[in-house]
């Protein structure tokens, strides 16, 4: 193993990820209310739509790397000769597709007409695909580098948030929004680019082999692109089909969706390396134990959260964004319950499908779901907005996951049917009901309802998997309680 860096524990990597999980939440917290109230929900439309639309972008400039670079590296970063060739030759690779995909951006800038009202800003947010494709996040995925990973993306966070109460004052400063936004998310990269040669070595190699990775990127690139397709895909059509406050309301809905997405699926990332590595090994044992752990995390997680997000979702709505976003509250109560079924395929796909070698299904579900999803947008957009939009996201991502099923029934069967899930579902619809009480009552303030509620729902909840002896928060506690004893003695 190199010596350039160090391979920590699975859970000090899950917990460096929880942490950037956990600011992926916060920090939205803390910017939404603000640029909800000042840009409003025209400006806030223009960025969401202005992201989307470069999100395609960069996801030709990145191909199917950002994935593939994981298990690639992964598998062979014990050998510092073979990981140093695997990364020049994927980096080639990607500064070929991001040439390419700034020649259609260029083009198409001059071609279509919607572009050319908000052209600033979209020539701003296109800095993304440059440091969306050399960051070379994936390289420092495969080996595992979690807190270095962590702390560069939440400085870059905090650096966002000073940039926005700084500059960002009135709903004409949306162009500076989509400036600091393209910091804030992609920012990190450049520190990335900087690092990388202190890891990998950049003396050229005579036996360089590009083809061997073509065809497994080129079948993630189709999985990716149609994820991407289906996930970005409402916003873009909204802001063809109705415009720009449509959009604000869908964003509004969707931004705490996606906070939510990223807690659920914050283990998924860590495992994928560790996964591919364990099958590159075949240690069977080691693999099959983190799936079925795996699988009870994203339940423990997300049928809580998907349950008291859909109930409070009025009161949220309120309080993070103001009255002007009403129209947003049904939106989030529709797709709300997919962070399960997104929970879900994170593990089906970056967990089994990919390291198992199985990528055509995850393209064949992706695909699916984008079929799904046009159609539903076309016909449900243009009677029911945003609502139709969150209609068309929720069902592509079922789809997706009955796909994987279907090829996976063997293996997710154990994992899924099993007393330990049993207790996550019957503790989650059982704190549902002093939940109701506590949330039928008055309260004058919106915040103290949240307060009140999340107490009452989350905490009888872990009271619940304490008493059923969920084991998952009964490792996590003895865990806790071992330190306590051990701190004590010393």
């Amino acid at each position: 193993m190199s010596s350039k860096y160090k391979i920590h524990s699975t859970k000090y990597n899950f917990l460096m990820n929880i942490i950037l999980k956990m600011s992926s939440f916060i920090f939205p917290m803390i910017t939404f209310p603000y640029i909800s109230r000042v840009l409003l929900a025209t400006g806030n439309g223009k960025v969401a739509f202005a992201t989307s639309v470069i999100n395609y972008f960069v996801l030709i400039a990145t191909l199917g790397i950002p994935t593939y670079g994981v298990k690639a590296c992964a598998e062979i970063r014990d050998d510092n000769e073979q990981l140093n060739k695997t990364v020049h030759e994927l980096l080639f690779i990607n500064i070929i597709c991001m040439c390419i995909s700034y020649i259609l951006f260029v083009i198409l800038m001059f071609l279509v007409p919607e572009f050319q009202e908000d052209r600033i800003l979209l020539w701003i947010t296109s800095i993304s695909i440059f440091l969306g494709s050399l960051g070379v996040e994936w390289f420092y995925q495969a080996i595992e580098q979690y807190d270095y990973i962590t702390f560069r993306n939440i400085a870059f966070k905090i650096i966002s948030i000073i940039l926005m109460f700084a500059f960002v004052h009135t709903k004409e400063d949306f162009i500076i929004y989509g400036a600091i936004n393209v910091i804030g998310t992609y920012g990190s990269n450049i520190l990335n680019i900087i690092r990388l040669p202190r890891c990998i070595s950049f003396h050229r190699y005579n036996n360089y082999n590009i083809r061997k990775h073509l065809q497994p990127i080129i079948m993630l690139f189709l999985y990716s692109a149609a994820t991407t397709i289906y996930t970005n895909l409402d916003v873009v059509m909204l802001g063809f089909m109705s415009g720009d406050i449509q959009v604000g309301y869908y964003n509004a809905a969707v931004k705490l969706k996606n906070v939510l997405v990223s807690i659920v699926t914050a283990l998924g990332s860590v495992m994928m390396p560790r996964v591919a590595y364990y099958l590159k090994n075949k240690l069977q044992i080691e693999f099959q134990n983190i799936i079925k752990k795996s699988f009870s995390f994203i339940f423990l997680i997300s049928m809580p959260l998907a349950i008291y997000f859909t109930s409070e979702s009025d009161a949220i709505i309120n309080f993070l964004a103001g009255d002007g976003y009403n129209n947003a509250i049904l939106t989030m109560q529709i797709i709300t319950p997919s962070i399960v079924f997104i929970g879900i395929s994170s593990i089906t796909a970056w967990q089994l499908l990919i390291p198992l070698g199985n990528n055509k299904y995850t393209v064949i579900g992706a695909i699916l779901g984008a079929i799904i999803d046009l159609i539903l947008n076309s016909l449900l957009i243009p009677y029911m907005g945003s609502a139709g939009a969150a209609i068309g996201t929720l069902v592509a991502e079922i789809t997706v996951v009955i796909v994987h099923f279907k090829v996976l029934y063997k293996i997710v069967k154990p994992c899924i049917i099993n007393k330990n899930i049993i207790k996550i579902l019957l503790s989650s619809i059982i704190a549902y009901l002093p939940y109701m009480l506590i949330s039928s009552l008055e309260y004058q303030l919106i915040i103290l309802r949240l307060i009140y509620t999340s107490i009452a729902y989350f905490g009888i909840y872990l009271l619940l998997l304490l008493i059923f002896k969920e084991k998952i928060v009964v490792e996590n506690v003895n865990n806790i309680k071992t330190l306590m004893i051990k701190k004590h003695k010393s």
